[in-house]
């Protein structure tokens, strides 16, 4: 497995396939190229918000129609702790609303070694991928 590679845990899955109360979580090793620039072997916000959106997009990816997919709208998180270069995050979600079955509402929160280091939340909205299909 490479380092940046999740650690695969299979989704917790309500009665409807994407619906409110779906739940995943995904390991993540910390790697040196994850530091902003001016601080060396920690995790950077922008890289833990990547995390973030990745986990959410790896659950709800295979739920979509084909010819779909999502892409994110809004983020809103803290960034309160520090992992280090070595150490493994995990991010965990869970899906809190849908709104007209295409606005999807994410609580969200990152774990280190040392205990939570982020809380906030996200939203994505599902897109047909031929709207980004350049022409």
């Amino acid at each position: 497995m490479l380092q940046n590679e999740p650690t695969l845990n299979l989704p917790t899955m309500p009665a409807e396939p994407l619906s409110a109360g779906l739940t995943h979580e995904a390991t993540y090793t910390v790697t040196r190229d994850m530091s902003p620039p001016h601080v060396a072997g920690i995790l950077s916000t922008s890289r833990m918000i990547s995390l973030v959106e990745d986990t959410c997009l790896e659950v709800v990816q295979p739920l979509l129609d084909d010819g779909q997919t999502t892409v994110g709208t809004r983020i809103d998180v803290t960034h309160v702790g520090t992992a280090w270069a070595g150490e493994e995050v995990t991010v965990r979600i869970r899906l809190t609303r849908i709104t007209q079955r295409r606005l999807l509402s994410f609580d969200v929160s990152v774990e280190a070694p040392s205990g939570v280091i982020s809380t906030g939340t996200h939203q994505r909205m599902v897109v047909d991928r031929s709207r980004f299909a350049r022409p």
